[in-house]
């Protein structure tokens, strides 16, 4: 075994580009299958049996194991060092990938979720973390610039890689897909990720209260956010009995963690002004980012009836704005104030969730273009510059700890994000749909003719002229409450575009990012 080198910056360029790609590998496989399986849950329920409220635990189970396991990878890797937690985290999320591929029924199927989700977290803040250990100067930017794009390109083209996959082949493929780039990551990260030394001393004083009190309140809220849209909130007495329980353990955790010598989460890094507005802004993209995603699959689906393929299609054009975001923000980060830049993805990405807003029934993936391209566009140039502001303004001693609040409130946004919107489309249509029902009256001309005409044509076909009437004031329904649907999946972008106003608020108090040059190459 090689003894890590006092300085990482010291490491050859060619083994430091290696194994930050190694390790961008594990981190995009691990972020990909947050929303892998979004276009394809259909296919899944039929082949487990499963209903629509089983179903949605698919990728509930995987988000909230993951929250629980982030905040604690900082400490894990000082325990056992880097290389040995990405690569334990690479090969348990391996394994669980190929036992959700072979789960026989929707209770192992979620079971095996919720490990793949545990075991693969780490590899996601220890990411972040190398990027700022290895990499000087504006090679920091770059590295920035990579985890941010695949940050957010995972979670847009997993739906376009989910639909294909299943309609391709099965929905099984899904989960075998990691297999192979799971064990080379497992293999080789041992080998060439080697910039720390464990400490297993460590054990004797972890924070193991901070980790009880953090995992009741984050695991007792993500329940409530999944449960309560479907169980009338607090009228539920489990939901109600997990409000407090995460009301409780969040306090204690919070008065804990700003309390304790070495807490399990470094809650004081917020202080720090371009931190805690970066954690604030990482919060808001995650709401950006993963209900749009939640958001489009679900209407294509529900309102135009798009199988997994078509969705797939329909979603296409955000990965190659993205793309385009990409090459483009490299470039400007060279000399543009990354602060600048970040309020300019900010506003592009506040701006297409709002063009969303218009929509009708029969959008698709012609009509999702310019939101889409505009949304995926400004992705790229808010998440990098975040992600440099929030970390590069930490000391290297609190980097670790304060990666995993970091991508915590990622998620965690995510998380709100999905259930306040889901909590919308059932609060709103139902507003909506009675609305609309007012105007639908036999009092009206139109509505009457309506009728009429259809209950003739219906007749034709049936030969029964009540038979025909019945069902045209059927069909007079569907139209309603596909109206009223529209209206309030409109809603719910409004809802996502009107929270990127305050992170455009916000980002103006941050502080102008300054890149430090690079050492020379004798520097130690």
């Amino acid at each position: 075994m090689t003894q890590a080198p006092g300085n990482p910056m010291d490491l050859p360029m060619k083994t430091k580009v290696f194994a930050f790609s190694l390790m961008c590998l594990g981190f995009f496989m691990a972020t990909l299958d947050i929303q892998i399986v979004a276009s394809s849950l259909k296919d899944i329920g039929g082949g487990l049996s499963a209903s629509q409220d089983e179903l949605s635990w698919v990728q509930t189970a995987y988000l909230i194991a993951e929250i629980l396991v982030i905040p604690m990878s900082g400490w894990l890797t000082r325990v056992f060092s880097t290389r040995w937690v990405f690569a334990a985290s690479a090969l348990g999320f391996t394994v669980t990938s190929m036992l959700c591929g072979m789960a026989w029924d929707i209770n192992s199927m979620i079971a095996f979720r919720a490990l793949q989700g545990a075991l693969g977290a780490a590899m996601i803040p220890t990411v972040f973390t190398t990027a700022f250990v290895l990499f000087p100067g504006h090679q920091r930017v770059v590295a920035a610039t990579t985890i941010g794009a695949l940050a957010t390109l995972a979670p847009t083209i997993g739906p376009v890689i989910g639909g294909y996959i299943t309609d391709a082949w099965s929905w099984h493929w899904l989960f075998y897909l990691n297999l192979v780039p799971g064990i080379a990551v497992t293999v080789l990260v041992p080998r060439y990720v080697n910039f720390d030394e464990a400490d297993i001393s460590l054990l004797k004083k972890g924070d193991y209260l901070g980790i009880l009190l953090m995992s009741l309140f984050l695991g007792c809220l993500e329940y409530l956010l999944e449960e309560g849209p479907r169980k009338n909130w607090f009228g539920d007495p489990v939901i109600l009995a997990c409000a407090w329980i995460s009301s409780i353990a969040g306090f204690l955790f919070i008065v804990h963690a700003l309390t304790a010598k070495e807490p399990i989460v470094d809650l004081r890094a917020l202080t720090i002004r371009n931190f805690g507005i970066g954690s604030v802004l990482s919060f808001i993209t995650g709401i950006g980012i993963f209900c749009t995603v939640y958001l489009t699959p679900v209407f294509l689906g529900r309102v135009r009836g798009f199988d997994s393929t078509q969705i797939g299609v329909a979603l296409l054009s955000v990965g190659v704005a993205q793309l385009f975001g990409l090459a483009l923000y490299s470039r400007l980060a060279r000399f543009v104030d990354l602060k600048y830049l970040m309020l300019f993805g900010l506003t592009l990405f506040g701006l297409g969730c709002w063009l969303y807003v218009p929509m009708t029934h029969d959008w698709g993936w012609q009509q999702l273009v310019l939101p889409q391209a505009i949304r995926g566009f400004g992705q790229q140039f808010s998440i990098a510059p975040i992600v440099t502001m929030s970390l590069g303004s930490l000391p290297p001693a609190r980097l670790r700890s304060a990666s995993g609040l970091f991508n915590l409130m990622r998620n965690l946004g995510g998380a709100i994000g999905i259930a306040v919107v889901s909590t919308m489309l059932n609060d709103r249509l139902n507003l909506h749909y009675e609305r609309l029902n007012e105007h639908v009256t036999y009092g009206r001309p139109t509505i009457e003719g309506v009728i009429s005409a259809n209950a003739a044509h219906l007749a034709q076909v049936g030969g029964n002229l009540l038979d025909g009437a019945n069902a045209s004031l059927g069909l007079l329904h569907q139209l309603a409450l596909r109206e009223a649907l529209v209206l309030t999946f409109s809603d719910t972008f409004a809802a996502v575009a009107a929270c990127f106003v305050v992170a455009v608020v916000l980002a103006v108090f941050s502080k102008s990012v300054k890149i430090a040059a690079a050492p020379p190459p004798d520097a130690h």
